[in-house]
């Protein structure tokens, strides 16, 4: 028996985001330039925040770390996904489901501590503007992101482990378009529970103490607003806050719908549209969002250009 479950699941065979054959076409161009999109922005964001002098600060050096996690969870779904639009059975080996798996666990959790860490760095940067530079030195800014790398890639590992030593039956068809814990749940012939548990509560620690870093952060942040005298300095407070804000909730709303609930609560339909939006779209938002009406992005992109034209004159 355990023989024959080996030589089945040698393989894995993945669902389409949809079944009609007429759609194919239309999905696959759309989530080409969804996918491009958010390659070409976070890989662009990287290089203007490594390159260019004026944006070597704690805030762009997390914002460099997101593009970087953004990139490396679109990337470790986007492509397979788009395979599924030109092929007619769309498989994964074994061990590929478990790689694709281990990464983007360990990217997305990575990225709710990094907009904790970013949301730790605003309130320094409004609360305490004069200690900044001294208490988010460049050592500070490499912990609070090593310690988020270093607790994603435990995670990643011991729900990765603990699903794929688990008993699966001879079904290999996973209900989604990439492979997802909860979906590779429903293939175990052993009991669940364990693993279920380990889920669900690792994904609330996660999404929960990652929201709480942030609220305090920003109750603070209000504080500082609301006592400044200027009207100049809360405006200039709010809009350097609101992008940060913005991909918080956009993120952690998706995330609670996904994972914070039990795995019969869950249908295929309603968790692939929401898998789209956080695996593709947020991260094609995300250098937008960033940029958008930022001057400092904006300046370093102009200098870019000039330098570019200059060379290959």
């Amino acid at each position: 028996m355990e023989k024959w479950n080996h030589t089945v699941l040698s393989k894995f065979i993945l669902m389409s985001i949809t079944d009609h054959p007429d759609l194919q076409a239309p999905f696959f161009g759309l989530f080409l330039i969804i996918y491009v999109t958010s390659v070409m922005g976070n890989l662009g964001m990287i290089m203007l925040t490594q390159m260019d002098t004026s944006l070597q600060t704690p805030m762009y050096f997390f914002l460099r770390h997101l593009a970087f996690i953004d990139l490396g969870y679109s990337t470790a779904v986007g492509p397979k996904m788009l395979v599924n639009f030109v092929v007619n059975q769309n498989t994964i080996p074994y061990n590929w489901c478990a790689t694709q798996l281990a990464f983007f666990i360990f990217f997305i959790i990575s990225e709710l501590f990094v907009l904790s860490a970013m949301a730790c760095d605003r309130y320094v940067a409004i609360c305490n503007p004069l200690l900044y530079t001294l208490v988010m030195s460049q050592k500070v800014c490499w912990v609070l992101v090593a310690i988020p790398y270093f607790y994603s890639a435990s995670l990643s590992l011991i729900t990765t482990i603990k699903i794929f030593i688990s008993s699966f039956c001879g079904y290999n068809v996973i209900s989604h378009f990439y492979c997802d814990s909860l979906p590779l749940l429903t293939l175990i012939c052993s009991s669940t529970r364990e693993v279920e548990l380990i889920v669900l509560i690792f994904s609330a620690l996660s999404l929960v103490s990652s929201l709480l870093i942030i609220f305090v952060s920003y109750i603070l942040i209000l504080v500082a607003i609301l006592r400044m005298n200027s009207a100049e300095g809360r405006h200039k407070a709010f809009f350097t806050c609101g992008s940060h804000l913005t991909v918080v909730v956009l993120l952690h709303s998706t995330l609670f719908f996904m994972y914070v609930q039990t795995k019969s609560s869950h249908s295929f339909e309603t968790d692939k549209m929401a898998s789209v939006f956080y695996t593709l779209v947020i991260p094609m938002l995300n250098p937008m969002i960033y940029s958008w009406r930022n001057k400092d992005v904006k300046c370093a992109l102009h200098r870019m250009w000039k330098n570019l034209c200059k060379f290959s004159t």
